[in-house]
C-alpha cells in the first residue's frame, strides 16, 4: 500500500530532476554483467567528469528513481534491499523516505550540486517493466550488456526472444542523436541492430567488434591470483589493462563497455585504461577475490548467477592457479522451464573446472548429476540441500592453498559461506600475530 502511494511520488520527483539538471544519463540493461558495467562506466567517466553510478542493483520502478534523485547511504539503501523484509523497520523506512522526498523538494526549489552524468541500471523482471523505466529517464547513451540462449527473468516471459525484445526497448528509444553500445558476441543483442536509430559501437572478442577484446588471461603470481589482463583494440589503436582483483571474462566485458562509453564522451584509450587500472573495482560479491581459512583463496560471486555468468566463472576457475578447485555452486533461480537443461550443464562445466564441487539447495542436485555424467568422481561431488547444512562441512572440506569459487543466485545465500570462510580465516590470521 505505501509502496504503491511512494511509486509514483518518486517517479513524478526523478523525472522533475531530470528536467532541472539535465544530466547526460548512460542506461545500461542485460541479462548479465549491468552493475559490473555500471561501475566500469563511472570509473573511467569519473575520473574525468562528475559523475554518479546507481548504487547496488537500485534498477526498477523504486529503485530507478532513488538512483535520479540522491546518493544514498549504504544503511539507508539496505532498509529497503531484497534482504531487508518488507514488514521490518516500519518507521526507519518512512523517515528514510520522507528525507529523499523533502531532499527532492528542496534540490527542485534551490539549485545544489548535481552530476553531469548519471550511470543508470534498468532491471527488468515482467513484460512492461522497461516502458516503465523509460517513462522515468530515458538514456542519451543505451547499452546491451548480454541476453544469451538462457537469459535471467526467462521464467516470467514466453522465452528468450520475448526477454531480448523488452530489453531492447532500451536502445529502440535512443534518438539518432544519442548512442548506442551492442555486445558484438550475442547474437540476441547484435541481432537488436536493426531497429535502432542511434549512432553504434560495439564490443566484444570478436573480431567484427569496434572494440575489441584481446589476448585476455587471469593474471596470477605463483598460487596468488592477481586478476584479468588483456588489451583494448580500437581504430587502429591498442592499449593494455590490468585489473586488480577482478577476474573472468565479465570483467573484460564491463571494460570494453566502458571504453565504448568512455569514447562517447570524448576519452581516448590511453586515458580510459589508465581510469580502468587506478579505479575500476568488482562489486561485492561479484568475482571479487577475498582471503579465507587455511591460507586459500575465495572467488567470491555468490550475489547472483546465470547460464552466462556461470559459465565464465567456471571458466575462471579452471584458468587460474590453486592445488585444488572447489566449486561451491547453487541454484540458479528465475529461467522457469530452462531449469533442468541449464544446471546440468554447469555441472558438466564444474566437472572440467574443479576437483571437488560442492552443491546447495533443490537444482544444485541436477549440477552434481551433471557433473558426475562430465566425468567428476563420486567421491568428488558433496550435496546439500541448504547453505545452513553446507557451512560446517565446508570448512572441513576446504584445504591449504585450495581456490574455492563461491557462486548461486541470491536467494541461495551463499555469501553465508564466504562470510564463514573468511571470518576463519581472520581468526587464524590474528593467531598467528
Amino acid at each position: 500500500m505505501v509502496l504503491s502511494v511512494l511509486k509514483p511520488v518518486l517517479r513524478y520527483l526523478a523525472r522533475l530532476t531530470i528536467r532541472r539538471y539535465r544530466p547526460a544519463i548512460v542506461g545500461v540493461t542485460g541479462s548479465v554483467g549491468k552493475t559490473s558495467a555500471k561501475l566500469a562506466i563511472a570509473a573511467v567517466l569519473g575520473s574525468e567528469r562528475f559523475a554518479r553510478a546507481a548504487k547496488g542493483n537500485f534498477n526498477g520502478a523504486i529503485g530507478l528513481p532513488l538512483a535520479i534523485l540522491g546518493d544514498w547511504s549504504g544503511a539507508d539503501l539496505r532498509l529497503i534491499s531484497i534482504d531487508t523484509p518488507p514488514g521490518k523497520y516500519p518507521l526507519r523506512k518512512a523517515w528514510f523516505f520522507l528525507k529523499v522526498i523533502c531532499t527532492s523538494l528542496w534540490r527542485l526549489a534551490v539549485r545544489r550540486p548535481y552530476p553531469e552524468i548519471l550511470v543508470l541500471e534498468y532491471g527488468i523482471d515482467r513484460p512492461g517493466d522497461m516502458k516503465e523505466l523509460l517513462n522515468i529517464a530515458r538514456p542519451n547513451v543505451g547499452v546491451i550488456t548480454a541476453i544469451g540462449e538462457t537469459p535471467a527473468h526467462v521464467e516470467f516471459f514466453k522465452g528468450p526472444e520475448e526477454v531480448a525484445r523488452e530489453k531492447s526497448k532500451l536502445v529502440e528509444s535512443i534518438p539518432s542523436t544519442g548512442y548506442v553500445v551492442l555486445n558484438a558476441d550475442d547474437e540476441r543483442v547484435i541481432g537488436t541492430r536493426p531497429r535502432i536509430r542511434g549512432q553504434l559501437l560495439t564490443f566484444g572478442f570478436s573480431k567484427d567488434a569496434l572494440i575489441q577484446i584481446a589476448n585476455f588471461e587471469n593474471r596470477s603470481d605463483g598460487a596468488r591470483p592477481l586478476g584479468a589482463g588483456f588489451k583494448l583494440q580500437y581504430g587502429g589503436s591498442s592499449v593494455p589493462v590490468r585489473l586488480e582483483g577482478a577476474f573472468g571474462r565479465s570483467n573484460a566485458y564491463a571494460s570494453g563497455i566502458a571504453a565504448a562509453v568512455g569514447l562517447i564522451f570524448g576519452m581516448n584509450l590511453v586515458k580510459i585504461s589508465s581510469a580502468l587500472t587506478a579505479y575500476y573495482r568488482p562489486a561485492p560479491h561479484r568475482m571479487e577475490l577475498v582471503p579465507g581459512v587455511k591460507g586459500i583463496w575465495v572467488i567470491d560471486d555468490s550475489y547472483n548467477a546465470g547460464a552466462l555468468s556461470m559459465r565464465s566463472a567456471l571458466e575462471a576457475l579452471q584458468e587460474l592457479p590453486g592445488k585444488r578447485k572447489v566449486a561451491i555452486l547453487g541454484d540458479m533461480l528465475e529461467i522457469g522451464g530452462y531449469a533442468a537443461a541449464e544446471h546440468e550443464k554447469v555441472g558438466r562445466l564444474a566437472a572440467k573446472a574443479a576437483d571437488v564441487l560442492v552443491t546447495v539447495g533443490e537444482r544444485g542436485k541436477l549440477i552434481a548429476d551433471g557433473a558426475r555424467k562430465g566425468g567428476l568422481p563420486r567421491k568428488s561431488v558433496l550435496e546439500f540441500e541448504s547453505v545452513e547444512d553446507a557451512r560446517s562441512p565446508v570448512q572441513t572440506l576446504v584445504q591449504h592453498g585450495d581456490l574455492v569459487l563461491v557462486k548461486a543466485s541470491h536467494g541461495i545465500h551463499l555469501e553465508k559461506i564466504v562470510a564463514e570462510i573468511r571470518a576463519f580465516g581472520e581468526a587464524e590470521q590474528e593467531s598467528r600475530i
